[in-house]
């Protein structure tokens, strides 16, 4: 698969954008509801696009939407039903590119990319599953409860999707054959502790999966400690021979109990380039990474950024 996403990815790195929870939060939004982000997609679309903003203005190329925790499924219980669901969907897409838009009025010959995030079914149960997996449904149940979303978001006609924090490999084969013949390319990342996914397959098992997948552009982890991200970008490039992607939380640790984050940041901008020495062309932050943080990263990569062309949506 080719697309004006890819080729851009094939020239260079690019950065990818923080946290949104963590930039809503700092807005002054409250965050503590099942629907996270996706809840002001209803109730404040503009807080979603102000993010965005923040994070293309920070340095970011590509910004994730706020679609990782809107499903079906978790609308309807909130009373959404499946037609307003479908477009507070393609409203995050939109949400991203009107963000894109408006930084592009002081450099209009920047590039600037959507990627349309999906999260993991645990995502929508919205109970901490999706850092554990094995939610007890099949590959073939994973895939009839991923593909409606995904269609879409895809006819949203983002970028690219992020098919993102992904806890195992049984899911990602799921989410895989939910991609296809939607003719809009994909990444695929997994959440990873010590080597492994969350639910404890070997990276170089779980990589694999996606190596002969036409639809994947790149492979990688997120939502993982920066610690864990060099030798994973080393084994995803070495395993599929593509792009890889990297984008790591803060360093901090999340407290289940308290639902509070725990520690100090810790993310290692000095090692940036290093990841980018061992495949990683998309980088950017997860949880508790901020604007500062991406303005730090994309000041690393400068210098191995091209100059791009603008995607033809804009």
């Amino acid at each position: 698969m080719t697309s004006d996403f890819a080729a851009a990815l094939a020239a260079g790195p690019l950065v990818l954008d923080g946290g949104m929870s963590n930039q809503l939060e700092a807005a002054g939004h409250d965050l503590g509801d099942e629907l996270w982000s996706a809840r002001l997609l209803a109730e404040d679309p503009g807080a979603i696009t102000a993010a965005h903003l923040a994070y293309f203005e920070a340095g970011a190329d590509v910004a994730i939407t706020a679609s990782y925790q809107a499903t079906f499924e978790g609308f309807a219980r909130r009373g959404v039903g499946r037609e307003r669901a479908a477009e507070l969907l393609a409203l995050s897409v939109e949400s991203a590119r009107e963000a894109a838009r408006r930084a592009r009025t002081r450099r209009p010959d920047r590039a600037l990319w959507v990627a349309a995030s999906a999260g993991p079914y645990g995502a929508m149960l919205a109970d901490g599953s999706e850092y554990r997996g094995r939610y007890g449904l099949d590959a073939g149940e994973l895939e009839r409860f991923h593909r409606p979303r995904l269609e879409v978001l895809a006819a949203a006609r983002p970028d690219v999707l992020a098919l993102e924090t992904v806890p195992d490999t049984e899911e990602a084969v799921a989410l895989l054959r939910a991609v296809r013949g939607l003719g809009v390319p994909a990444w695929l990342s997994y959440t990873v502790a010590g080597g492994r996914t969350r639910a404890g397959q070997p990276l170089a098992e779980a990589f694999a999966v996606a190596a002969d997948a036409d639809e994947v552009v790149a492979v990688g982890v997120n939502c993982c400690s920066p610690a864990d991200v060099s030798d994973a970008v080393a084994t995803a490039a070495r395993v599929t021979g593509k792009p890889v992607v990297a984008y790591p939380n803060s360093g901090e640790a999340w407290d289940a109990g308290s639902r509070a984050w725990r520690g100090r940041s810790s993310f290692p901008v000095d090692r940036v380039r290093d990841w980018r020495e061992r495949g990683a062309r998309l980088i950017g932050g997860c949880c508790r990474v901020g604007p500062g943080t991406i303005t730090s990263i994309a000041g690393a990569l400068s210098r191995d950024r091209p100059v791009r062309h603008v995607p033809r949506w804009q």
